[in-house]
């Protein structure tokens, strides 16, 4: 069993996908304090845009509570947040919050933002879910 780092866009994808957490299943997840809520509100986006219907999203919704992850809050991680973001040149620190966990629990991110893996592939271990199969 491997550890992960899960981003919002990977339990929103396992919450209104029948294949649920596909490759990640039976592994380790944690993600940082900002996850669940990031997650809720990428559903709710993704509803508003009309991506997904409404019946869907209010299937979605109570599965993003059910999804096996630990929330973890480590010693530094605002501290090495702060830095990734500044090094990056990114204005928000959402994205570089799941990157400073990954890299103060030295493991993997995984996530579906391709901008992400490209953008922040050089300072982390990021990857899709499908690169785990």
């Amino acid at each position: 069993m491997a550890t992960f780092v899960v981003d919002a866009n990977v339990i929103v994808q396992a919450a209104i996908d029948a294949a649920g957490l596909g490759p990640l299943h039976g592994h380790e997840l944690l993600a940082p304090p900002v996850m669940p809520s990031e997650a809720l509100s990428a559903l709710s986006e993704m509803y508003y845009r009309g991506e997904i219907s409404s019946d869907l999203a209010e299937q979605a919704r109570p599965r993003l509570q059910t999804f096996p992850y630990e929330v973890r809050q480590p010693a530094g991680l605002e501290d090495l947040t702060w830095q990734l973001t500044r090094q990056l040149g990114w204005a928000k620190t959402y994205d570089a919050e799941y990157i400073a966990l990954a890299r103060l629990l030295d493991c993997e991110l995984v996530t579906l933002d391709g901008r992400l893996i490209r953008g922040a592939g050089h300072v982390a271990r990021i990857v899709s879910p499908a690169a785990l199969v």
